[in-house]
C-alpha cells in the first residue's frame, strides 16, 4: 500500500474526478457514506450525535455525514465554523443540502461567538474540523475547542485525520492543540503521522475506508513510502529444490555473544537456522562455547583466542552471509576486531547491537563499512548513531533515511511498523508485529532470520523485507496463543515454521 503526500492526495482526488466522469463533490458523498455506513453500524440512532464542521472540504464530509444520518432518524446536531466566512465550494454546497433537508435536530454556523454544547459519556462527536490538507498547528478558537473536546468524556470519531494532526511532519506541531480521536476513519489510504509512534495517542482505532480514488494514478504515482502487503512478500520468497542440500542451502557466520551474554548468540543462531540455511557457523569467545554445543547443537562452533570477548576478526571467503553484534560487548579489543572483520568482509552483512554502539562511539569508521550493509537499530541506537532526535519520531525517520543513503545500504529502524530505509531513500513499513515483541532478544532473532535469507540467497532488499516481515508474523501468530504479556523471544523462534508456511500455503 502506497503512502501518499498530502500534495498527492490532492492531486489524486483531481485525477479521479477528471479521468472518471465524476466531480469533487460526488467524492464526497462517497466518502460521506461510507463513514455513515460505519456509524449507523456500531451505534444506534438513539445516540446524541454531535457534528463538527470546518470551512473546508474535511467540513464538507461531516456536513454530508450529518445529513445522511439525520435521514436515518439519528440525532444529530450540527455546528459548522466559518469565522472568516469563507467556506470551500463543496462544504458550501453540502451545507445547503443539510439546509434543504430540515432534519437535523440543530444546525448552528459558527461566525464569531461559540456556545459549546454539552458533551456527555454517552455523546457522539463526529470531529471534521480539519483533514489532511492542514500545514499549521491549531491556534486560537480552533485550539480551544479541540481542547474542550479532548477534556470531555465524549466518543471522537475523526474523519480522515485527528483535526490539528498533519498528515507527515508534525515535529513543530502544539500537541495539545491536536483531537484525541477514539476511532480514525482515514479515507482510501493510511497517511504517513499514522505510522509514527509519537502520533498514536490521537489516532485510536484507525480504519482505511475505500471510497474509489482512481486506481490507475495509485497504480502509477511514485511514492517514497510504502507499507508491505502479504502479495509483496509471497512473490519474493524462494522454492526449496527437491534436490537441494546442506552445502547448497547458505551457510552462515553470527559473531556474537561476549561472556555473559551467550542468550544473544544462542536467540540470533537458532533464528538463523531456522530461517531455512544449510549451516550455521557460531564465532564466540572460549567461555561460552559449552553453552552453544548444549542449546544448539546444529550450529557449528568456532572459538575465539579469548575467554571472555570477541578479539580477533575471521576470514568470511567460505561464508554466505555475516551477522555481526549481538551480545558483542564494547570493549575496545573487541571495537578493533569488529571494524577488522567489517572491513575484510566479502559476503552480504548485518550489523546489530553492540556492533553499533561501537560504530556509534567510533563515527570516523562509517566511512569503511561495505556497500550494501544492512543495519538494524532500535530508537535509542539509531540516536546514538545520527544523534537525539529531540523533536520526535518524523525527525528520527528522515535521520534513518539519510544515513541508508550515506552508507549505501539499508537500514532497518525497529519497532511498531519497523521500517526499511533503502540506499535510494525509499521507505518500506512493515505491518506485522505486535506490542509482546517488546521483549529482550527480539532484536537479535530479527538478526538472525535476516542473515538466514541472505545466505540462502536472497538479495539485501528482499531478505530485509522478507525478514522482518516473518519476524512480525511469527510474533502475531505467537500472541494469538500466548498472549502479550507472555511472549519472549524464543516464543518467535518457536513461531516461525508457522510464519513460512502460512506465507507458502
Amino acid at each position: 500500500m502506497k503512502i501518499f503526500t498530502s500534495a498527492q492526495i490532492r492531486e489524486l482526488d483531481r485525477y479521479t474526478t477528471e479521468h472518471e466522469r465524476t466531480t469533487s463533490l460526488d467524492l464526497m458523498e462517497r466518502s460521506a457514506r461510507a463513514i455513515t455506513h460505519v456509524i449507523t453500524t456500531t451505534w444506534n440512532a438513539q445516540t446524541p450525535i454531535v457534528v463538527f464542521a470546518g470551512p473546508g472540504n474535511n467540513g464538507g464530509d461531516a456536513l454530508a455525514v450529518a445529513r445522511l444520518l439525520s435521514e436515518q432518524n439519528y440525532q444529530v446536531s450540527v455546528y459548522l465554523f466559518n469565522v472568516h466566512n469563507k467556506l470551500s465550494e463543496d462544504c458550501a454546497a453540502n451545507k445547503r443540502r443539510l439546509q434543504e433537508g430540515k432534519r437535523v435536530k440543530a444546525f448552528v454556523e459558527v461566525t464569531v461567538n461559540f456556545d459549546p454544547p454539552q458533551l456527555t459519556s454517552g455523546t457522539l462527536v463526529v470531529d471534521g474540523l480539519f483533514g489532511s490538507g492542514l500545514n499549521k498547528p491549531l491556534s486560537g478558537g480552533f485550539a480551544s475547542l479541540v481542547k474542550y473536546v479532548n477534556q470531555s468524556m465524549a466518543y471522537v470519531v475523526s474523519i480522515d485525520m485527528p483535526s490539528g494532526l498533519m498528515a507527515e511532519d508534525n515535529t513543530y506541531n502544539i500537541r495539545t492543540n491536536i483531537i484525541k480521536a477514539d476511532l480514525t476513519l482515514t479515507l482510501q489510504q493510511k497517511k504517513l503521522a499514522m505510522l509514527l509512534a509519537d502520533n498514536q495517542s490521537y489516532l485510536g482505532e484507525v480504519r482505511v475506508l475505500d471510497i474509489r480514488l482512481s486506481q490507475d494514478y495509485i497504480q502509477k504515482a511514485d511514492t517514497q513510502y510504502r507499507i508491505v502487503e502479504e502479495d509483496d512478500v509471497r512473490r519474493i520468497i524462494r522454492r526449496r529444490d527437491e534436490f537441494a542440500h546442506k552445502g547448497s542451502m547458505g551457510h552462515a557466520l553470527i559473531v556474537a555473544g561476549s561472556y555473559g551474554m551467550a542468550g544473544a548468540s544462542v536467540l540470533t543462531t537458532k533464528a538463523c537456522l531456522r530461517s531455512g540455511v544449510g549451516k550455521a557457523t557460531i564465532h564466540l569467545p572460549r567461555r561460552n562455547y559449552d553453552i552453544l554445543q548444549t542449546t544448539v547443537p546444529e550450529a557449528i562452533v568456532q572459538i575465539d583466542r579469548e575467554e571472555y570477548i570477541f578479539s580477533e576478526a575471521v576470514p568470511t571467503e567460505d561464508f554466505d552471509a555475516m551477522a555481526i553484534g549481538p551480545g558483542l560487548g564494547k570493549h575496545e579489543t573487541t571495537a578493533i576486531a569488529m571494524i577488522a572483520q567489517l572491513r575484510r568482509a566479502t559476503c552480504p552483512t548485518v550489523v546489530d547491537a553492540d556492533a553499533l554502539n561501537i560504530l556509534a562511539n567510533h563515527r570516523a569508521w562509517m566511512q569503511q563499512l561495505p556497500r550494501e550493509i544492512i543495519m538494524t537499530p532500535h530508537p535509542a541506537e539509531l540516536d546514538r548513531l545520527t544523534g537525539t532526535s529531540s523533536n520526535g519520531c518524523y525527525e528520527r525517520l528522515s535521520k534513518a533515511r539519510e544515513l541508508a543513503e550515506h552508507i549505501n545500504g539499508y537500514v532497518i529502524l525497529k519497532g511498531r511498523y519497523s521500517a526499511l530505509c533503502m540506499p535510494d531513500g525509499h521507505v518500506l513499513f512493515n505491518p506485522t508485529g505486535n506490542a509482546g515483541m517488546a521483549t529482550a532478544g527480539s532484536g537479535d532473532v530479527l538478526t538472525g532470520i535476516i542473515t538466514g535469507l541472505l545466505a540462502r540467497g536472497y538479495s539485501q532488499a528482499n531478505a530485509c523485507l522478507l525478514g522482518m516481515y516473518l519476524h512480525g508474523l511469527a510474533g502475531d501468530l505467537a500472541v494469538k496463543d500466548l498472549g502479550t504479556e507472555s511472549l519472549i523471544a524464543s516464543d518467535i523462534i518457536r513461531y516461525l515454521p508457522r510464519a513460512f508456511r502460512k506465507l507458502e500455503d
